[in-house]
Formats: C-alpha cells, structure tokens, sequence
C-alpha cells in the first residue's frame, strides 16, 4: 500500500507538471484527489492493516494528497498568470494609431445671447426673477393695467386654458408678482427670462413661441434719464461701443410714459441702409415708467415709489448681433446653422 501511494504521487505530479491549460489540470485534481480516485481507492483497503500501520499508512496519504495539491496550486498560479499575459497581449492598443475625431458641441446662440444679457444686468447690481409660464389672467393682464376687455388685450393673441388660466404672453406677470412678494417695500430690481406664447403664425419674424428678458427697477426717485442710461449701457454693451440710441413716444398699458428704443444701425453707422430700411435705426425693445396703477395695485405708494421697465426679445437681440434673417432657424435644431456658433463669445 505504501509503495501504491508512492506510485500514485509521482503520476499525479507528472500530469501536473505537462498540464497545459486550466482545463487539464482541473482533470488531474478530479482524477486524484476525488472522491472515485485511486487514492481514496487505496485508503479502503487499510482495514486489512494492524493497528500500529494505521496511523502510518494515513500520515503518508494525507503527506501524498498535500503534496499533489500543492503542485496542483503551484501551477494553477502560473497558468493564470500566462492566461492573463496572453490576453493582455492580444488586447495590446497601439497608441500611435491616430485617435478618433470627438465632435464637441457648443452653446446655441440664442443661450449665448440670453446669458450674456444675465452677465450684464447681474454686473448692473440686478437679480434673475422666474415665474411659471402657465399664468392667471389677473398677473398677465390685470395686474398691468389691463382690465378685462381692454382693447390692448388684441395685441397679445393668447392661448387659453380656461378663462382665468392661460399660457403667459410676456414675462411682465413675473414683474408683478414680484413687486407683490415686496409688499409696497423696495428697491426692486430685477430681469426676468423666459419662454412666452402667442398665437402667431410662424414666419420670419413671428413665432407662436419665444423668449423675452425684462427688468423693472422699482424705487424712490427713480427717474426717466436713470432708464435712458441703463438702456445706453446695454446697448453698447451687446452691439459696439460706438452705438447710440434714441427713444421715440410709444403707448404700453403698464408704462406711463412710455417709449420704443431704437439702435443706430451697424451696417451703415446711422446713414441709411436696406438693413434699417434708410432710417438709419433699428428697434430693439420697449420700455417707460411704470404706470402708477401698476404701482398701487402691487402694493406701493405711487406717490412715493417710482420705477421704469422694459422688455425684449433675445431672438431679436441675436437676429441684430449675429446678421440672421430668419427666427426660425434657432429652434429647426438644424446642426449647419448652430456649427456657425461654436466659436461666438
């Protein structure tokens, strides 16, 4: 029996030793170590033995199944490593291939536009004011001097929900329910972004849905001249430090007085081109003095508190800034068209 277990652990460590994959050597340990082996087999017979050979025959077995699992490990650990070797090797990039060209996107013009004109009013001391684009009609009409029925309404052709409930038709609701938050305390000085809707047919310069910025500055001793300067700051800012505008007498419900402000055209320095139509100017915006009613039903003492607003378009803005002819092309997504702006500051 001694000389069998001998027998059987120099052909065990043999197969190890030429086993040329996990697999192979997976068999060498079922085929010795399992329970159906030869060395299990051999280990039946020891009842034939005397008691003092017992113990001897059974320290030499386990030192036989020892010694062949240790080989059995032994090699599994270098046929793992020569298996992890070979697959690192056939999975070898080659990094002096070129690299595959990654398109990078850029920020559309009509956010750069928007953002530029936050930066601005931000750095004039303004704070941004939201507000939800699904509107009663008491903020988007009555608040602003628009009671029900007033001809003015015509002007904004809106889509309704209900008859209280409607889709915003300017950020100006956001301007009232602002001043309302203060309650008759200022300063307020805010700018309002957002989408805003109408019922219009889309064209060239008609769309059902755009964006517009407002700012309301709400305080004591606010005066026309300190709209006029904010309004020259931000013209210059966006359009060339060599442009100059005008305010020509206008009618909004919410303002009082109120004004249309023009830019001096870019293309022709204010001489008169088919870009301004020989004018020489350009609108840009709306604007005036919050109307006193406006005030008072906001909560503030119109006789102590003043203030001016004015609202634009940032298609508008961008349309001017950038020479496109076209409001539809910010939202038809068409990649030519946004490919232009990627590098615009």
């Amino acid at each position: 029996m001694q000389e069998r277990l001998q027998e059987l652990k120099q052909e065990a460590l043999q197969k190890v030793e030429v086993a040329l994959d996990l697999k192979q050597l997976n068999e060498v340990r079922v085929a010795y170590l399992g329970k159906k082996g030869p060395i299990t087999e051999v280990l039946r017979g020891m009842g034939t033995l005397s008691a003092e050979e017992r113990p001897i025959m059974g320290a030499l077995a386990n030192e036989v199944r020892e010694a062949i699992s240790t080989a059995i490990q032994e090699k599994q650990d270098i046929l793992e490593k020569e298996a992890v070797a070979k697959k690192l090797a056939s999975e070898t990039i080659d990094v002096t291939l070129p690299g595959r060209p990654v398109k990078v996107g850029g920020a559309h013009p009509l956010t750069k536009v928007i953002e530029e004109i936050e930066d601005l009013f931000i750095g004039m001391g303004y704070t941004i004011a939201e507000g939800p684009e699904v509107e009663r009609d008491y903020y988007n009409f009555e608040a602003l001097n628009l009671p029900k029925g007033h001809p003015a309404r015509d002007m904004q052709d809106s889509f309704y929900i209900t008859d209280e409930i409607l889709l915003r038709t300017h950020t100006s609701p956001v301007q009232a329910r602002t001043m309302e938050k203060h309650e008759g305390k200022g300063p307020v000085k805010i700018i309002c972004p957002g989408k805003v809707y109408r019922r219009d047919n889309d064209d060239a310069t008609h769309s059902h849905q755009f964006t517009q910025i407002e700012g309301l500055v709400v305080d004591k001793n606010i005066r026309m001249s300190d709209l006029k300067g904010t309004l020259e700051v931000f013209a210059k800012k966006m359009f060339g430090d060599e442009r100059e505008i005008r305010l020509r007498p206008s009618f909004f419900p919410f303002t009082e007085p109120s004004v249309e402000v023009d830019v001096s055209c870019g293309m022709c320095g204010g001489n008169g081109c088919s870009i301004c139509k020989g004018t020489g100017w350009i609108e840009i915006l709306g604007a005036g003095m919050v109307h006193p009613n406006v005030l008072e039903m906001a909560g503030f003492d119109s006789k102590v508190y003043t203030g001016f607003a004015f609202g634009m378009g940032p298609e508008r803005i961008a349309m001017l800034k950038y020479g496109i002819d076209d409001i539809r092309h910010f939202y038809t997504n068409d990649v030519r068209f946004l490919q232009q702006f990627k590098q615009v500051k």
